[in-house]
């Protein structure tokens, strides 16, 4: 399969589900979580407080791996593995564009200090479970 249709496969994936694991390093250790995810092209955004587990980790060690797809219908379901570099995004534009309704349980608005987003910046994208094809790897580092 040629990058561009790799991409176009990713980024349909990405489009089609946005909630995913993110798995973070605790003292040498994985840690993962669901999270919700967005995407603008092949950087995923998902937002969280400041106050949790996963932004320590993140400001100790920014890489992270992020499992995306996947429904639960059988052994063909296509999904991601995203590995890249997660860095904690306060930009107010952004904040304003990725708050919904729920995030009004966690959050009191978008300027609420406590709410940040994190970028995840991909350095490998590997596509699973295309058409029985082996899994591709679009390499962006």
């Amino acid at each position: 399969m040629d990058e561009q249709k790799l991409k176009e496969e990713i980024l349909h994936v990405m489009d089609q589900n946005h909630t995913g694991t993110l798995a973070t390093v605790k003292k040498q250790k994985p840690h993962s979580r669901y999270m919700t995810f967005s995407h603008e092209d092949l950087t995923l955004y998902t937002p969280t407080s400041k106050e949790t587990y996963k932004v320590d980790e993140i400001k100790e060690n920014p890489n992270a791996h992020i499992l995306l797809g996947y429904n639960g219908n059988g052994w063909g379901d296509q999904y991601i593995e995203f590995q890249g570099k997660v860095s904690l995004n306060d930009s107010k534009n952004l904040k304003e564009k990725l708050w919904s309704d729920e995030l009004k349980n966690y959050f009191s608005s978008p300027d609420d200090p406590n709410y940040v987003v994190l970028q995840c910046q991909p350095e490998t994208i590997r596509l699973m479970n295309n058409n029985s094809e082996s899994s591709q790897t679009l390499e962006l580092s």
